[in-house]
């Protein structure tokens, strides 16, 4: 299928200005740019190529921000989805002395009874974790389909190829959009503010080192990131790839603990002056976070890619690897057979 060409203006308005100041809300729009394209530019050859294009790194640069350009829309819709951008750890690993990080329960529903047992709640501890590992089942779901459009060349029926080319198409965008929100959320979970009870000054809490209580979430997220990290600098900072070799749960788990043993670490640099303006040991460590966060993005878009070749699309369900081996014209599934 041909690459996508409605984001072009998006890639020429990047050129076209400065990146402004974001609030605080996860990092900032610097922040969140930088992984979303740090991570495209980083994908692979066996990937898709619509993904790889420059206009596909330049929308999920923009698209990632989107979670955070929500807000405001009303009460009921801000209640429900601001808890997901974060999640209160605590120093034992547990969530607000709920579930642990490391064995959360597999759904939402769960998770929120586990947390009522502790007197807590999933909209006052967050649910970061259940905001990444649904955005990651979407977009798999997103690649199965694209998958089964893509092998449209192949169906002898030519009405049916006109149709699954033109899904395809629109397929395209949907991933984008949706990979930009996943982004968003691996984003969030590389920021240690986001994945901690110190979020915003050490709090009520046992403090022997005698971390500040000042509020430092804002002035490090935002302010450092957008005069002080390059772009160049995140993409040489990012890792090779890694497959844990794990579902998404895990992966998901793993990732957010590393994110929070980096909590203590950040409280001990704003004491030591690192958080000042101009001091190169802050532009250091966001410049690690955020490298962090786009190697992440990369690895699960590429893990999400892999699985989908086994995934399920339509009604009733066919196989990926049926349509792709001829084997199936997908149209009527694809279609609906109601």
């Amino acid at each position: 299928m041909k690459p996508i060409v409605q984001y072009a203006s998006i890639a020429s308005a990047c050129a076209a200005f400065a990146l402004p100041a974001g609030p605080a809300l996860a990092w900032g729009a610097t922040g969140h740019r930088l992984v979303g394209r740090a991570a495209m530019a980083a994908l692979p050859d066996d990937l898709p190529a619509f993904l790889r294009a420059d206009v596909a790194v330049a929308a999920v640069g923009e698209l990632s921000r989107e979670p955070d350009r929500w807000r405001d829309a009303g009460r009921t819709h801000d209640s429900s989805r601001d808890p997901g951008h974060f999640v209160d750890v605590a120093d034992d690993g547990t969530i607000l002395g709920g579930p642990a990080l490391a064995a959360l329960p597999e759904t939402r529903a769960a998770y929120e009874g586990a947390l009522r047992a502790a007197g807590a709640d999933s909209w006052k501890a967050g649910y970061l974790p259940y905001a990444i590992i649904d955005g990651w089942q979407q977009l798999a779901k997103d690649f199965a389909y694209w998958r089964a459009d893509a092998a449209a060349a192949a169906v002898s029926n030519p009405a049916h190829r006109a149709w699954l080319a033109a899904d395809g198409a629109e397929r395209q965008r949907l991933i984008l959009r949706d990979l930009g929100v996943l982004a968003h959320y691996v984003g969030d979970g590389s920021q240690p503010l986001h994945v901690t009870v110190h979020f915003n000054g050490w709090g009520p809490y046992p403090n022997p080192e005698g971390f500040t209580q000042d509020h430092i979430h804002t002035p490090f997220e935002g302010e450092l990131v957008r005069v002080g990290v390059e772009p160049a600098a995140v993409r040489a900072a990012m890792a090779p790839y890694a497959d844990c070799r794990c579902d998404i749960a895990r992966w998901t788990a793993a990732y957010l603990a590393a994110s929070q043993a980096q909590v203590a670490p950040l409280y001990r640099l704003q004491k030591a002056g690192g958080l000042t303006p101009g001091d190169l040991r802050g532009r250091a460590f966001a410049t690690a976070r955020l490298a962090a966060g786009a190697s992440a993005l990369r690895d699960v878009v590429v893990d999400a890619w892999r699985s989908s070749a086994a995934g399920r699309v339509g009604w009733p369900e066919i196989a990926v690897t049926d349509i792709e081996a001829g084997k199936i014209d997908p149209f009527d599934s694809l279609y609906g057979a109601d």
